[in-house]
């Protein structure tokens, strides 16, 4: 395992993120085009040098170039040549990763694991039917079955609103429309593709923590159609962290991190997102680290990070803001204070002046204390800036070391395989019951007109013994039975 590279040049030092501070997670802010993706990359393939596997979500498709070996740029050339270093061209290995299964391997949840605390930020509920939601959780557990797909959890909703009565005793009140809204906002997920995303085989966690030759895997999600969908987007991505941090061990303090994940276009994560959510990113947060894993928000401004979640973040990267308004301005001095300060440096006005590919870095040292900010220039990545071939792309997908697994899907009985025989068998218990019903009342009906034959036969019988024809008829039918 060898020392990663440093990632930063000011005037007096190179700067090196850490990799015993790397699980002390971090923060790459800085407006569009002012250099953010170079930034980023940089950082995984650093990481991924020594061993550390990352996963990133890949918003414009260009962060794909880090599976290929760089050279071809002259801009990157004479960056490295003005700042005395050697350009050792590489590439890291990669898993692409993609919902519809196009530009990466199918990556998927299931219902049951996403869990209806992310799914009714996704399907945009509100407490009430976000209640209802809970309770179809709830009864889908007690009476075992399992909510895998798009399908299950839509026959559970249904079968929910068609029992809401019966659970009404046992479960509490559901509301009618509270079942409307749910199954309204079902279709529109569908709609929007939202049923690649769920089912099986489920992306099992410990597949991210691969390595290559020592050098970690980078884990590229292909996020320029899920950006589209970005409560989609952010759901996938939360629900990954989740399990990250069910599945892995306590670590405690490590060499290096067994995991980074970065987190683009952060603040679709907290966008829109109810308190008890963004409680629940702050708890992972703060507790994942002791886990080995570090995690890195990537966005155009600081305060697009609640406060509770950018105090934990210790290694700091800023580029330039750009102040248009006094509420830009304003901003600019409040993303300064959250630096520590460098007494030879004016942090607000070096904000708004720096150019591509500089930033203000603030990492952590050995003892996990902030370093004093400094203005530096980022190093070029190794590997080619921009997007590989669509060649490339399938070429790596074609030997994949997880390709057998995930992509071919699996349907195994869930709940709407189990719920719809349960319906079947009701439906023909029903019928049977309707035709026996059927048939007593036809065996009822049939005696009462045999009972009314003999009675008429009676009484015409007797009215006729009053008439000689009458007697006439009777010897003759008595006469013709008794007759030898």
């Amino acid at each position: 395992m060898s020392t990663p590279q440093p990632v930063a040049k000011s005037v007096d030092e190179f700067l090196t993120l850490l990799p015993s501070m790397a699980n002390r997670h971090g923060l790459i802010t800085g407006a569009t085009g002012t250099g953010k993706t170079i930034t980023l990359q940089k950082l995984i393939e650093n990481f991924s040098s020594i061993g550390v596997p990352c996963v990133v979500s890949d918003i414009k498709g260009d962060l794909s170039g880090i599976a290929d070996v760089g050279g071809n740029n002259a801009k990157v050339t004479e960056r490295f040549s003005a700042m005395g270093l050697e350009a050792k061209y590489d590439k890291c290995p990669v898993t692409f990763w993609d919902v519809w299964g196009e530009n990466g391997h199918p990556i998927r949840a299931t219902i049951s694991d996403m869990g209806p605390l992310l799914l009714s930020r996704l399907l945009g509920l509100n407490e009430t039917q976000s209640g209802v939601l809970n309770l179809a959780f709830k009864v889908a557990d007690d009476e075992g079955l399992a909510l895998l797909d798009l399908k299950d959890l839509r026959a559970m909703i249904q079968n929910i609103g068609e029992r809401a009565k019966e659970l009404s005793l046992s479960y509490g009140n559901v509301s009618s429309a509270s079942i409307g809204a749910i199954q309204r906002a079902l279709l529109t997920l569908e709609s929007q593709g939202g049923e690649k995303l769920f089912g099986e085989p489920m992306l099992n966690i410990h597949d991210l923590i691969q390595s290559i030759d020592g050098k970690g895997v980078v884990n590229l999600l292909d996020a320029t159609k899920l950006m589209n969908t970005p409560k989609l987007y952010a759901s996938l991505l939360l629900w990954m962290l989740s399990e990250l941090f069910e599945a892995l061990p306590e670590a405690g303090d490590t060499k290096v991190p067994k995991l980074l994940f970065f987190f683009d276009e952060a603040h679709l994560l907290f966008t829109d997102a109810p308190d008890v959510l963004i409680e629940k990113i702050e708890q992972v947060v703060r507790l994942i680290r002791s886990k080995g894993v570090g995690i890195y928000f990537i966005t155009q401004h600081p305060n697009d990070i609640p406060e509770k979640v950018a105090a934990q973040l210790g290694n700091r990267i800023a580029h330039a803001l750009r102040a248009f308004t006094p509420k830009d301005q304003q901003a600019v001095r409040a993303a300064a204070e959250t630096m520590r300060d460098n007494e030879s440096l004016d942090e607000k006005t070096a904000l708004m002046e720096l150019g591509v590919g500089e930033a203000l870095v603030s990492l952590l040292d050995e003892k996990g204390t902030p370093s004093v900010t400094q203005r530096a220039l980022i190093i070029p990545p190794f590997s080619h800036i921009g997007p590989i071939t669509p060649e490339l792309r399938r070429t790596l997908m074609n030997t994949s070391i997880v390709g057998d697994t995930y992509d071919q899907t699996i349907d195994s009985e869930s709940a709407y395989e189990r719920l719809t025989q349960r319906l079947q068998e009701q439906t023909e218990q029903k019928a049977e019951d309707e035709k026996i019903k059927a048939q007593e009342k036809e065996e009822r009906q049939t005696g009462r007109d045999r009972e009314s034959a003999v009675e008429a036969l009676a009484k015409s019988a007797a009215r006729a013994i009053g008439s000689q024809l009458g007697r006439a008829i009777i010897r003759g039918v008595l006469g013709s039975i008794f007759k030898k």
